[in-house]
């Protein structure tokens, strides 16, 4: 249906009713910005989370790697960073098909509405005014015509009175001739703007406003069309990402997917075993029978004279005691169990291989252009080459040191790995009399004793005691269901080859030279029991001392 025919009087609601619809495409146009904008909050907000749980870059974040359930939590944190990009497309998008265009169109709309009622209230004012000419007419006409009648009235009055003259009588016959003059041109013109009138009013009711009017509508259909396409983009923008969100949550899948327990739980051993076996049968102490002691000419032999009576019980000590000492630990991986002191060492040695290739080759490159220079010296000059080539050589020797460091401890540790069938590691390196096995591995030893295990430690003090054969599990230090009812007998004497600051529980300290008891031998775990006094007695690494087991002691 035709604007123009079917609401020919309906101006200004039609006005209205455009401006309206302008209205409504401002207000759609703040729907998708508003809509853009929460696709931008949303995409930053989940950024910020992917990043806020990203490994941070520490000592544990390469530990985490090796677990495949922290991967695959790094991959879907990843994903999720990816799919937090395709909201910010979704946004872009809304903004660059939707937005920019609608803004655009907003202002041509304005203007094409504006030019069409603009011609609209030209063509009304122009009828108005032929119509306000039209009634001037007909009101000079109407005068015209009474003034005529009056004339004629006069004129016969005139006539018919004998007292006026003839010349009166002639006057007013004239006067009354021109007044019917008058009427009649006015009648004449009135009657010749009347039909240009008509002529004109059809005109504009039937074919200068049905024109503006169809404008109008045509204006109005196009500006529903582009809503409607705008809507359609609005649900298009979404569609276009869905495959790249579907691939997001594929990779997401996938790494769930990729979850291996048995493997991280074959991890666990990998991380954390150290390479020692566990420790031997305790022997049973037979307090029964008298334990005859071997006499010594030292000081610390008078020092006991007359304190044999037994002291208050004391607390069993584990030899597994966790190191609280913070540090990096030496160069040596020294402060690690064997096992894992033999990966680190062997993953330091695969590191200073690849960095010496890495400088191989750029000798290689660099020697090639050299070659090149010397051929063509129009090229460079060959001698510039030398500082570098120079400068890569001694990198190389100094990488290769470092290997050849490197792998001296890890033959060293490789050496020193127990057999499984060899349960009593150690068991027979003490049973001469002067242990001379133990006084000269001590000097290798000091630096990397068997059995030290901290988890960390500081440059002062290498040792600083013990072992953790389990560290995945939280080891108590003390065992109190273990008590001595009476202190335990000696075996022996030992001599300390190197101080120990025995800072950890259940360690002691010992200065280097100082004589002590035995009362417990190394069991395997690289500890020796010694006391100094009857309240004090704790765990040595058994490396840092010469034992000299009494001859009952080991008969018994």
């Amino acid at each position: 249906m035709s604007w123009g025919s079917e609401l020919w009087d309906q101006f200004d609601n039609l006005e209205k009713h455009t401006q309206w619809g302008i209205e409504f495409v401002e207000k759609y146009t703040k729907f998708v910005k508003e809509r853009s904008e929460i696709e931008i909050s949303y995409a930053k907000q989940i950024r910020n989370l992917s990043k806020k749980y990203q490994p941070k870059k520490n000592s544990r974040e390469e530990e985490e790697s090796k677990y495949t359930f922290c991967r695959a939590f790094l991959s879907t944190l990843n994903e999720l960073n990816d799919y937090a990009g395709q909201h910010e497309v979704i946004a872009e998008n809304l903004t660059s098909q939707i937005i920019a265009d609608l803004s655009r169109y907003l202002q041509e709309l304005k203007a094409e509405r504006k030019s069409h009622f603009h011609d609209g209230r030209k063509a009304q004012q122009h009828i108005e005014s032929s119509w306000k000419q039209l009634e001037s007419c007909k009101r000079r006409f109407e005068r015209d015509c009474k003034e005529a009648d009056r004339a004629q009235q006069y004129f016969e009055k005139m006539d018919a009175d004998i007292n006026v003259t003839k010349a009166d009588v002639e006057k007013a016959r004239q006067q009354a001739q021109m007044r019917h003059q008058m009427a009649a041109d006015s009648k004449g013109d009135y009657s010749s703007y009347l039909q240009k009138f008509n002529q004109e009013q059809n005109e504009h009711y039937y074919t200068i406003i049905p024109n503006i009017f169809q404008k109008l509508q045509d204006m109005e259909e196009k500006r529903i069309e582009r809503l409607g396409v705008c809507m359609k983009t609005f649900a298009d923008v979404d569609r276009q990402v869905l495959p790249i969100v579907g691939k997001c949550l594929d990779g997401m899948t996938k790494a769930a997917e990729s979850i291996e327990p048995k493997a991280d739980s074959k991890q666990v051993v990998e991380s954390y075993k150290s390479g020692f076996e566990p420790p031997g049968d305790v022997e049973f102490q037979d307090y029964g029978q008298a334990m005859k002691r071997t006499a010594s000419d030292t000081s610390l032999t008078e020092s006991r004279d007359g304190k044999e009576k037994p002291t208050k019980p004391k607390t069993k000590l584990w030899p597994f005691i966790k190191n609280k000492n913070k540090g990096s630990g030496p160069e040596d991986f020294s402060h690690l169990p064997p096992e894992q002191r033999r990966k680190k060492l062997q993953g330091k040695i695969d590191e200073l291989n690849k960095d010496i290739q890495k400088e191989m080759d750029q000798r290689d490159a660099l020697t090639k252009m050299k070659d090149v220079y010397v051929k063509n010296p129009q090229m460079g000059d060959p001698a510039s080459v030398d500082p570098r080539l120079s400068e890569i050589g001694q990198n190389i020797e100094k990488l290769q040191a470092e290997v050849q460091k490197f792998e001296g401890w890890l033959a060293e540790v490789e050496e020193r790995m127990p057999s499984k069938s060899d349960s009593h590691r150690r068991s027979g390196i003490y049973e001469t009399q002067n242990s001379t096995a133990v006084s000269n591995n001590c000097a290798q030893d000091r630096e990397s004793p068997d059995g030290s295990y901290t988890e960390e430690q500081n440059s002062e003090t290498q040792v600083k005691a013990n072992l953790n054969p389990n560290p995945a599990s939280s080891t108590p230090e003390f065992d109190d269901e273990f008590d001595d009812e009476e202190t335990l007998p000696t075996i022996g004497t030992c001599k300390a080859l190197y101080p120990f600051d025995g800072k950890n529980e259940g360690t002691i300290s010992v200065a280097e030279g100082e004589l002590l008891y035995v009362i417990e031998e190394d069991k395997g775990d690289g500890w020796t029991r010694v006391r100094r006094n009857e309240d004090e007695e704790g765990y040595v690494p058994t490396s840092y001392v010469e034992v000299i087991l009494e001859t009952n002691a080991k008969d018994s």
